[in-house]
């Protein structure tokens, strides 16, 4: 064999080698693609839903300028809704908002564990004494007040994890917002329930629920991000 017959064997080899790697990747691509294809139409992972039960008001003091005293026991539940997914509550806390403006302190709900289709309620009180109000924020607040309609919102941030038969995800960010309109004056719906503490029955599901890995800035999908977790 000549050397010009060598050389060009010897390539052909280095490219026959180059194609079998080249399609080894493609197909253990597909592969992983396909079962991760699989593995989503078993389990299908949906977020949990977060539902406002009632929101009772035992202080909503607005009368120095610029400041505001509350005092609130919010309910609310959490339904996991997924078959094959349980929900590690690692760390949820809890506060109020007016107009974007945090308005209470935040309350630790303790971690808890929450298995397939369970419910789970919880009744914290949130509160605030003279806390600082932007000027703006109290105008509007003291014009609510006085049209006798509040639209305060309850936020829920947290840490949770999702388990997958053994295997258990790393910690996911969660944020829940549940628009609550507070009535006063004649105009309230609430039911006295004790000396200066009225409760007020919304039932209804929170919205704005966001979960996305604690190491991302963007929201990246939950479903990709768990089910491909799971099969890697």
């Amino acid at each position: 064999m000549s050397v010009k017959e060598c050389k060009h064997h010897h390539g052909g080899h280095k490219r026959r080698i180059f194609l079998r790697i080249f399609w080894g990747i493609v197909v253990f691509l597909f592969i992983v693609l396909v079962t991760i294809l699989i593995v989503w139409a078993i389990l299908r992972p949906t977020k949990p839903t977060f539902i406002l039960q009632d929101v009772t008001v035992y202080a909503f003091n607005a009368t120095v300028p610029n400041f505001l005293t509350s005092n609130f026991q919010v309910t609310f539940s959490s339904r996991n809704p997924n078959d094959h997914i349980g929900v590690y509550y690692d760390r949820l806390d809890t506060y109020a908002t007016y107009r974007s403006q945090q308005i209470t302190y935040r309350t630790a709900i303790p971690p808890s564990y929450q298995g397939h289709k369970e419910v789970d309620v919880w009744s914290p009180f949130v509160y605030g004494t003279n806390v600082p109000v932007a000027p703006y924020n109290f105008v509007g607040l003291s014009q609510d007040q006085a049209n006798g309609n509040v639209l305060v919102t309850i936020k829920i941030d947290g840490r949770v994890r999702w388990k997958v038969g053994t295997f258990i995800s790393g910690r996911y960010h969660l944020y829940v917002r549940c628009p609550a309109y507070i009535s006063f004056g004649p105009r309230s719906n609430g039911i006295v329930v004790g000396e200066n503490a009225v409760k007020y029955q919304l039932v209804q599901q929170c919205s704005r629920l966001n979960i996305h890995s604690a190491g991302d800035k963007a929201a990246p999908s939950f479903r990709f991000h768990l089910v491909y977790i799971y099969v890697i």
